[in-house]
């Protein structure tokens, strides 16, 4: 018997590294750069060509199925999980990372059935890693198993996050506060590779024992999610409670300890929902 969401997962890989190529050559040229929101969120000619390489590839094959892309949306398509099997798709993460050059650059497709995560793959173009996961199926990376940290002792951690691209001085100090909060638990330190995908793809490698960010979207944590929890790792809301992929928050970690104990030092600023309607003409 065909397993249909196999063969999606297939077509996934071969057009995440079709997509690779894309952007490694790109990084050969000029890369012309324009800006969305504000000056520092950032999207380039090769971020679109992406994405709409990979809409195309999976429509020729699954023309019955549905997209959420970060330049569809950015453009004036709606965000929105439906009951349909739906692609989730970034197909720069890291654009700021590609612009300057700064090798961690992630190609992340997800996909979704009757609003449940079945896959996710996120190719790191650069370092030439394929991080793969199917649901109830484990986690690999270029082939081989992943397996978070066993570490349950905050203070021999190391946490992961990101700056984001909102510059508000009020949202600045809240995000310097937090991570006040979590270096002085003490830990052992913490980092971020400016890419919420590969940070995800970091905890389920054991490299870092956790990873949260408020302000991130959907399509940049739902690919890596799947590889997350199929590597023995947990997913939370920062206000408690499962991960929500709209809510624009995001825990992942190595267990329930780890990040219980990175939710408490964490407070929680508003950030629209990836499903909340637009008022963009």
């Amino acid at each position: 018997m065909t397993d249909l969401w196999q063969e999606a997962m297939d077509h996934a890989v071969n057009v995440a590294r079709k997509a690779g190529e894309i952007v490694r050559e790109a990084l050969q040229n000029e890369r012309k750069v324009m800006c969305k929101s504000t000056s520092v969120d950032l999207v380039t000619q090769t971020d679109q060509k992406v994405e709409q390489l990979i809409i195309a590839s999976v429509r020729e094959k699954f023309p019955s199925h549905s997209f959420i892309g970060e330049e569809s949306v950015a453009d004036g398509q709606p965000c929105v999980l439906s009951e349909n099997p739906t692609w989730i798709i970034d197909p720069v993460d890291g654009t700021t990372n590609f612009v300057h050059g700064y090798p961690f650059v992630a190609v992340c497709i997800g996909f979704a059935v009757e609003k449940t995560l079945e896959f996710g793959v996120v190719y790191s173009c650069i370092e030439d890693k394929m991080y793969t996961a199917r649901r109830g199926k484990g986690a690999f990376c270029n082939g081989e198993p992943l397996q978070v940290s066993q570490q349950k002792d905050i203070n021999q951690c190391i946490i992961a996050t990101e700056f984001g691209s909102n510059r508000d001085p009020a949202v600045v100090d809240k995000i310097f506060s937090n991570m006040r909060n979590i270096l002085c638990l003490p830990v052992h330190g913490v980092r971020g590779v400016g890419s919420a995908a590969l940070n995800m793809c970091l905890v389920a490698a054991g490299s870092v024992e956790a990873y949260y960010e408020i302000g991130i979207h959907c399509w940049d944590i739902a690919a890596a999610a799947v590889i997350v929890e199929e590597a023995g790792g947990v997913l939370r809301d920062l206000e408690g409670g499962p991960m929500d992929l709209m809510s624009r928050r995001i825990l992942a970690a190595n267990n329930q300890t780890i990040g219980e104990r990175v939710i408490t030092e964490v407070e929680v600023f508003p950030a629209e929902r990836d499903d909340a309607p637009s008022q963009t003409k």
